[in-house]
């Protein structure tokens, strides 16, 4: 029982460290150069946004959990988890194109990868654990969300 409440809580802090790094991009233009952007009006408000993310990189924490719980065979978690690795990359590097680098254009690109990552994550999760596969739909719906308004800002600025 031990074990598995650290793993849960490793499993749920390798997720939300992804978010504390990509936040260090975020810090450098979110209060500089984004305001000074176009956007839509339905650009959701910043407090809003990172409430979102903690929610979502726990239930990445949780789903990531659940396929290591179930102790699938070693190719299928290798099939499983190096997905799983490229889509939390490809999430700090969202906020590196798209902040750092101050691009909506390579952002969008980076986006379109994560947003592949992720639906291969999902079914690969799901062969192991059909809740871990399921926990990933807020994800998937959240980036989706954030290409179109990626795709938005970029068509506008």
């Amino acid at each position: 029982m031990r074990e598995r409440f650290i793993l849960i809580v490793l499993c749920i802090t390798v997720c939300q460290l992804a978010g504390v790094l990509g936040s260090y991009f975020t810090d450098m233009s979110v209060s500089t150069w984004y305001p000074m952007l176009i956007k839509p009006s339905y650009t959701p408000p910043g407090w809003l946004i990172g409430v979102v993310w903690v929610v979502l990189y726990t239930l990445m924490g949780i789903s990531l959990f659940l396929v290591l719980d179930s102790k699938p065979e070693s190719g299928t978690l290798k099939s499983a988890l190096i997905p799983f690795g490229v889509q939390l990359l490809l999430n700090i590097s969202w906020s590196g194109a798209f902040f750092g680098l101050r691009s909506p254009l390579y952002a969008l690109v980076v986006i379109a990868a994560l947003w592949l990552s992720i639906i291969i994550t999902m079914r690969r999760f799901y062969d192991v654990s059909r809740i871990a596969g399921v926990l990933l739909i807020p994800y998937i719906m959240w980036v989706s969300f954030a290409a179109y308004l990626n795709y938005t800002i970029w068509r506008l600025n």
